[in-house]
């Protein structure tokens, strides 16, 4: 058995992710002490007591999702499961900071000063209302892309996340974006929506973004991961950090290749994935990827005592 850590994006926030993790593990609760404290401000009060349009916000979301997953971690290492078992990490979107914190390359709180830096500099990139995503349902990666491009019309419009076998999000200016859903209807898409997003990831649009979080990693040491991350961009496992700072950068502006990272996984033997933090969004993903994968979920004690009972 080969298992790869595994740690979810935004979009899986929920108010009240993380609580009773805390409750039950002093670790757990002691990385949303270091968050908080990182940041100067009581960001485990939103998250546990706040409004989730305001946890939602791009900059509050990003670190609270980080938090929460390696709350998860510590919990499970607690339990005597610890990255000794572990073949890869890996992250979808802000979620590749929360494996590289999982696996010793930044401190957690390098990892939310940086989240919160990216979080901002990402939804100030784009003028609200000028940018857009949508997901095409039904098309492979090459079809989706091949809309993107009809789509873009000297505008911006590309693939940002290759999520599962038949599920891809394009991303760019609006009027761009508006036309590859109307284009991949056309194409055979089961489904293409306009996703309720406040800015345009993961394409070139986000250049300025990139720009602020070289700046910002430079800054920060980088230690030379524990487990192998399998990074977004590459699709395939690194180790080294000068890689990874530039990798991260380059995330900003480039594809999730999320499918692609996890055939690359399952291919290097992985059997069992497990999704840490909030959410199951990823292993809904893996399922319809890895299809003779093992999926489990820790977001909260329950979860941890299960996965602990299946050891």
């Amino acid at each position: 058995m080969s298992i790869a850590f595994v740690f979810p994006g935004q979009g899986a926030q929920t108010i009240g992710m993380g609580k009773a993790l805390a409750d039950a593990y002093p670790t757990a609760r002691a990385v949303f002490d270091e968050v908080d404290d990182a940041l100067g401000e009581k960001l485990s009060s939103l998250i546990w007591d706040g409004e989730i349009d305001t946890l939602t916000l791009t900059e509050n979301a990003q670190p609270a999702l980080m938090a929460t997953s390696m709350a998860a971690l510590r919990s499970l290492e607690a339990e005597g499961i610890g990255l000794d078992r572990v073949s890869y990490v890996a992250g979808h979107s802000l979620g590749e900071y929360s494996a590289l914190a999982a696996a010793g390359t930044f401190s957690i709180a390098d990892a939310a000063r940086l989240l919160r830096i990216r979080g901002r500099a990402m939804q100030q990139a784009v003028p609200v209302g000028e940018g857009a995503m949508a997901a095409i349902l039904g098309l492979d990666v090459d079809e989706a892309a091949d809309v993107a491009a009809r789509a873009a019309q000297g505008e911006i419009c590309q693939i940002a996340n290759e999520n599962d076998p038949a599920q891809n999000v394009v991303s760019g200016t609006r009027e761009a974006v508006e036309r590859a859903v109307a284009l991949a209807k056309e194409a055979g898409a089961k489904r293409a929506l306009m996703l309720p997003v406040s800015a345009p990831f993961h394409c070139a649009l986000m250049e300025p973004a990139a720009a602020e979080m070289a700046q910002a990693l430079d800054k920060v040491t980088l230690n030379a991961p524990k487990v192998p991350l399998v990074a977004n961009v590459l699709a395939a496992s690194v180790n080294d950090t000068t890689l990874i700072r530039s990798l991260l950068v380059d995330q900003v502006t480039g594809r999730v290749r999320w499918k692609s990272s996890v055939e690359w996984m399952a291919g290097q033997g992985v059997t069992e994935f497990w999704e840490i933090g909030a959410g199951k969004a990823l292993s809904g993903m893996i399922r319809r990827i890895a299809k003779d994968s093992t999926q489990r979920n820790v977001g909260t004690p329950e979860d941890v005592t299960s996965v602990v009972a299946s050891l």
